[in-house]
């Protein structure tokens, strides 16, 4: 007669249950940071991850019940937390080698590299829930309970996964020393698992020959270290960026900030009315014709003394970046009060230690959210908000929505300018839709690219400008012809045939990863 394996203590089991399912959602979280500067953060990028990781989950249940019909479940549980560890350990080499060969958004790179990042350590680790189930499944009258309380201890071993990681490890620590971590908590477990059931009578082995095991024990140990060792495209992992600073070989002073592998801002330390980027100096040719609309901006001289070039303003920035637009108003309108708004506390650390920002009573920085950051502004408070919060993939899709540009609208003062930053690629479906969106706010929009993004033959910066009064046309468009790299603007019949007929984004329906993906 077949001799049924010994249930685990109840609390044994729990924890069993409760830490895989949780080591499992450690790992997806922090499998959309490994992969982010390779392709992107994008809605596309995060339904790959989270589709590889629950078809890991699947398979791994599947083949955990299969194996626990067929052996003594007893004697799986440490193999296959110290094979996990082993799966955890090598997935560093495996994305950070691998992300340098599959660089960009194409969907095939985007699919393999989440693989690499998540799936086998999640299918070794997603065995061990149905082998406890066997083990406690001791009377089938009671099979309802046990399936029931398991499964509840797994989901909650994930829910505390997801919460801890998202607000307390990724906050803390590099994701590389999550993973790391991550693998030697299970190695450890499994090394305790197995002394506890020899212990107990059962004796837990890898499967395979003496060689077999020394063989697998060495891939863990070489994958932890190529894992530490690995090329890492950042010098600094904040909380939402992978974050370098870049020195510019060609100028004293030059800086460029490279978030998540892209370019993100251009900083001359000595100087920082030079403008690299575009973009920029399309914004700062807006930001120059700019009139302040109210005394109290100009401080307590009459408006009319002032050149209006340098007239000091309030600008409300939606984004920081690199902080190059802030510093050429400090430079060029003494006085101004600007307020950042910066989702990452992280990144204003780093341009404060390497880009040479410096903050104050005219330069404050928010940390936060910029739509709940604006939404806090008092009415007709600012001359100029610039939105820069987009950057090549990523695009948080609650600032490109009618209702985003409505509120943008309700801080301006009247005459005040909206200066928004977007970033698009042929056939230009999310900068077509943008326009109308902002349209659908401010009744006076204009649109400024180079001639051949306009044309949809190359993806390009584009800046919408918006106001509720006349934008100055006639004074831009001189300075956007004058720049090394003349630009365009269009503005009325000619803006209203670029936009065509692309829909308003909003609240409720604003597909921009889609858009982007053309």
């Amino acid at each position: 007669m077949e001799t049924k394996p010994r249930a685990l203590p109840s609390a044994l089991a729990t924890a069993l249950a409760f830490g895989a399912s949780g080591a499992v959602l450690v790992l997806e979280i922090v499998a959309l940071r490994l992969v982010g500067p390779y392709v992107g953060v994008t809605l596309q990028v995060s339904s790959s991850v989270i589709g590889v990781a629950l078809a890991a989950i699947a398979y791994g249940a599947w083949i955990g019940g299969r194996l626990a019909d067929k052996f003594d479940p007893r004697t799986l549980l440490a193999p296959a937390l110290i094979l996990g560890a082993i799966g955890t350990a090598i997935t560093l080499p495996l994305v950070r080698w691998g992300g340098e060969l599959l660089r960009g958004g194409a969907a095939p790179a985007v699919l393999l590299l989440a693989a690499l990042a998540i799936f086998l350590p999640a299918l070794v680790l997603s065995t061990v829930a149905p082998m406890v189930v066997k083990l406690q499944l001791g009377d089938l009258r009671e099979a309802g309970s046990v399936v029931g309380r398991l499964s509840s201890v797994g989901t909650l071993g994930a829910i505390t996964a997801t919460l801890v990681t998202g607000f307390v490890f990724v906050a803390a620590m590099p994701s590389s020393a999550i993973i790391l971590s991550l693998a030697v908590l299970l190695a450890v477990s499994g090394a305790l698992l197995a002394w506890w059931l020899r212990r107990d009578g059962t004796r837990p082995d890898l499967p395979g020959t003496p060689k077999i095991r020394a063989s697998l024990a060495a891939v863990g140990l070489v994958g932890a270290g190529l894992g530490a060792a690995a090329p890492t495209p950042c010098d600094v992992e904040t909380a939402y960026h992978c974050a370098s600073i870049v020195e510019d070989p060609a100028r004293d002073g030059g800086r460029t900030l490279v978030l998540n592998s892209a370019r993100h801002s251009y900083v001359d330390l000595t100087d920082p009315t030079y403008l690299e980027f575009e973009y920029v100096q399309w914004i700062a040719a807006a930001a120059g014709v700019l009139k302040p609309a109210v005394p109290a901006a100009v401080g307590s001289a009459a408006p009319g003394a002032l050149d209006p070039a340098t007239a000091p303003i309030d600008a409300l920035h939606l984004g920081g970046g690199g902080f190059t637009v802030p510093n050429l108003l400090r430079a060029v309108r003494p006085g101004s009060r600007q307020l950042v708004l910066e989702l990452d506390g992280g990144l204003v650390d780093l341009d404060e230690r390497g880009l040479g920002l410096k903050t104050g009573p005219d330069l404050t920085v928010q940390v936060g959210d910029a739509r709940v950051g604006l939404a806090e502004r008092p009415d007709a408070s600012y001359d100029l908000v610039v939105g820069d919060a987009f950057g090549h993939l990523v695009v948080p899709w609650h600032l490109a929505t009618r209702e985003m540009a409505e509120d943008v609208a309700r801080v301006l003062r009247p005459g005040g300018v909206y200066a928004q930053n977007v970033i698009d690629y042929p056939p230009n479906r999310f900068i077509r839709a943008e326009v109308a969106t902002v349209a659908a706010a401010f009744p006076h929009v204009a649109l400024i690219s180079t001639p051949a993004a306009l044309d949809g033959e190359k993806g390009s910066n584009f800046v919408i400008l918006a106001s509720r009064e006349p934008l100055p046309v006639d004074a831009i468009s001189p300075l956007l012809a004058a720049l090394k790299e003349p630009a365009s603007l269009l503005s009325g019949a000619a803006l209203t045939d670029f936009v065509g007929d692309s829909h308003v984004l909003t609240d409720d329906y604003a597909p921009v990863d889609q858009l982007l993906a053309g």
